[in-house]
């Protein structure tokens, strides 16, 4: 098949981005470590003052017949010892620490560069040919880079209608407009999304950016399926605004859940099968370059090793790179030349090995916390709870209005008993995070037609769990306190 190129979408670039000259400092950067050239161009420290030598890092061995949890040493699980060094490279993955440590290489060092590419082209199918990536210091520093890119205060983005509050907040520390897209259990409505961007106040400038997490959502553990991706992508094109796709907890997909635990049967996935299950992605289906996928190793690897990448078309890239160049500079070198050496170490079959490992490990824990849920949480017509088949969190949903004093003691606001509820759980021995912490509700001026923000139940409040974070039994005992509020406060 032959791919066509990327659309140009520099009339969508912030002005910021379109103001921003390439530094000329980094032209040169090329010749650095030429031997034919005598460089005196940067204010480069030269690598003998660097004060590490070498670095030994003990990391399992694929398949991980163990599992993934084993404590990392030679009695509980096969290891295997990483050897980095200044200036030479023992494998091909290997990042020397005079180059990971030095300034350059703002697009990411080659090596883990060259092992996250394969990996882009065994998880997606691209549709276009211009396609790059970028490395990042993960996806929350990639999102703060996005708004810049694309948005000028009072522009307007969409984002689902409860979403990342750090994200948010994100956005909205930079003056731009938040705009909820209706959601339910299984993520984006996409007629709700048409309707909002079919009926929009033309004294109004439409949004640039639609920002989603399609796996596993955060806060509500929603995951969005390949026909409504396709149909918001559809819009995307229609409305001509980009899809920002962010995907931290892309592979903690799980097995559906089972109720009854009888009837569960471990599921041994081989790797054609693993891939086979894995959601289709807004980056597979995209034909114009118009989705800017984070992906990050946060949720797979470590949080602390803030480090991800951004796979997009190589006119974004560049704008990205040219920002990064005069901010960043670069993602942290120690943690790109230890998980570059990682990566390669295992290889391609070696990393889908440690994932499947991951889908294992959070079908227990999601069912363990499922479990609970409906052990603990009152069974009625009341209470809703919407089992997750990705990501690291489960939402416990209720009517607000099936509490005995919701016209009385809390005048029927939903919000005062949320936060009612959550002073209650807290009281327990329970920390739980409210819904209302994640809203997106922004407007614009001129506003949106009313009917643009209407709920099916203005009175649903929710609350979000993880059970990615404490053990099996905590994790329930938390549940119990949590279920007994919920049984004394609406008398079931």
């Amino acid at each position: 098949m032959t791919k066509t190129s990327a659309k140009d979408f520099y009339h969508l670039f912030s002005q910021e981005t379109k103001d921003r000259k390439v530094s000329p400092l980094k032209t040169f950067i090329k010749y650095f470590g030429d031997p034919n050239m005598v460089f005196l161009g940067g204010g480069l420290p030269l690598s003998d003052y660097f004060p590490w030598d070498n670095i030994k890092v003990d990391i399992p061995v694929p398949p991980f017949t163990k599992g993934i949890g084993q404590p990392i040493n030679k009695n509980a699980t096969e290891i295997t010892t990483l050897d980095l060094y200044k200036e030479k490279k023992v494998a091909d993955g290997d990042i020397p620490l005079a180059r990971s440590l030095q300034y350059g290489h703002s697009q990411g060092q080659p090596e883990l560069l060259k092992f996250i590419r394969e990996h882009t082209e065994i998880i997606h199918t691209m549709q276009y040919d211009d396609w790059e990536l970028l490395v990042t210091a993960g996806n929350t520093s990639a999102w703060e880079s996005t708004l810049r890119i694309f948005c000028n205060r009072g522009d307007t983005i969409l984002a689902e209608a409860h979403s990342f509050s750090s994200s948010l907040s994100a956005a909205q520390a930079q003056g731009i407009i938040t705009f909820p897209v209706p959601i339910d259990d299984k993520g984006i409505i996409p007629e709700k999304l048409a309707a909002i961007m079919d009926n929009w106040n033309p004294e109004t400038p439409k949004p640039k950016l639609l920002y989603t997490i399609p796996t596993g959502q955060n806060p509500t553990g929603s995951s969005l399926d390949a026909e409504r991706k396709s149909q918001v992508y559809k819009i995307a094109q229609k409305h001509d605004f980009l899809i920002v796709e962010d995907e931290p907890y892309y592979f903690l997909q799980m097995e559906d859940y089972v109720k009854d635990p009888s009837l569960r049967k471990e599921v041994k996935l081989s790797h054609d099968e693993f891939l086979a299950s894995l959601d289709q992605t807004f980056l597979s289906i995209d034909t114009d370059g118009r989705v800017i996928r984070m992906d990050s190793f946060s949720k797979v690897l470590a949080p602390g090793s803030r480090l991800g990448w951004i796979t997009c078309s190589n006119q974004i890239m560049k704008a990205y790179l040219a920002l990064y160049e005069m901010s960043m500079q670069a993602a942290a070198g120690f943690t790109q030349s230890i998980v570059s050496a990682t990566l390669s170490k295992w290889g391609q079959h070696g990393y889908l090995d440690w994932l499947l490992g991951l889908r294992h490990e959070y079908t227990l824990k999601r069912d363990n916390a499922i479990d609970a849920c409906y052990k603990y949480i009152p069974q009625t017509d009341a209470f809703h709870i919407n089992p997750p088949v990705a990501g690291m969190f489960f939402t416990i949903t209720f009517d607000g209005a099936k509490h005995p004093e919701f016209t009385t003691k809390f005048k029927s606001d939903p919000l005062l008993l949320e936060s009612y509820l959550y002073e209650k759980a807290v009281e327990s021995g329970v920390i739980i995070a409210p819904g209302s912490w994640f809203i997106t509700d922004g407007e614009t001026i001129p506003p949106q037609p009313k009917e643009s923000k209407e709920s099916n139940n203005p009175n649903s409040v929710f609350f979000r769990g993880t059970f990615a974070a404490v053990a099996a039994d905590k994790l329930n005992e938390s549940l119990k306190r949590f279920g007994q509020v919920l049984h004394d406060e609406f008398k079931v």
